[in-house]
């Protein structure tokens, strides 16, 4: 938790809802209240696989959309920063472009299960 009583992660097993809230190719805010304070992310779904970013720009600290649920470029091929023009790949979050080149949006971890979009556990890190 931070200062201003935002977090950056959420517990696994958190149900969020349906999984056709969210319109194939399009993005979706999710606000999450928690003891400990605010979590911010948002949720892009291509087809039936969905990817979950915490909502802040790596290169300002700021949440990425001027606009509620506005994550896309106009084409819906990545998520773009509205303050900057990064752009992330949605796959993984990786900037491709704009002034945080190189850099990650940080990972949401979520599922689908039976229909509804749930959080899960982070992926382990890879032993060297």
């Amino acid at each position: 938790m931070t200062a201003t009583g935002r977090v950056f992660a959420t517990p696994a097993g958190v149900r969020l809802g349906p999984v056709d809230a969210i319109m194939a190719g399009k993005a979706r805010n999710y606000v999450l209240q928690m003891r400990s304070g605010r979590f911010h992310g948002f949720i892009v779904r291509r087809g039936d696989a969905v990817f979950g970013y915490v909502d802040r720009c790596p290169h300002a600290g700021v949440p990425l959309a001027q606009v509620l649920d506005d994550y896309l470029t106009p084409g819906g091929d990545h998520i773009a920063c509205s303050w900057h023009g990064a752009l992330f790949d949605i796959e993984d979050g990786l900037c491709v472009g704009g002034p945080c080149l190189g850099q990650r949006l940080t990972a949401w971890p979520v599922v689908v299960d039976a229909g509804e979009i749930v959080t899960a556990v982070p992926p382990e890190p890879p032993i060297a």
